[in-house]
């Protein structure tokens, strides 16, 4: 594990949110990273789909629940990261009858790759 830095009083320092080592990332000379915000009023939901290279999701506030075909359900919240995963097919839900989700959601991918391919 990495040696813990002490931190100097006045100055910020980042907090690990979430380390994952992934596979299918864009192998182009040149990528394009690109930061998206989300907001999900109650109920709402994203369109059946998948990604082509790996996509941060970290809530911001809420829950987002990920339907990942061939696996089980994963529930994110407020704080939380997670990669999904390309080449599968998904859904997002806010599950909530009450509570917004806010997201935000980053990712590096051949340039003007589209960020999500819907499915039928």
């Amino acid at each position: 594990a990495p040696a813990a830095h002490a931190q100097a009083p006045g100055l910020a320092a980042p907090k690990l949110v979430l380390k994952e080592s992934v596979l299918q990332m864009p192998k182009g000379d040149t990528q394009e990273v690109r930061v998206l915000t989300a907001a999900f009023k109650p109920g709402d939901k994203t369109v059946f789909h998948t990604h082509r290279s790996p996509v941060t999701v970290y809530v911001l506030e809420g829950q987002f629940t990920l339907d990942l075909d061939g696996r089980a359900p994963v529930v994110v919240s407020a704080g939380q990261a997670f990669v999904e995963p390309p080449n599968v097919k998904m859904t997002g839900y806010n599950r909530s009858v009450s509570d917004v989700l806010r997201l935000v959601i980053f990712y590096a991918s051949d340039i003007d790759t589209p960020f999500l391919d819907p499915l039928q």
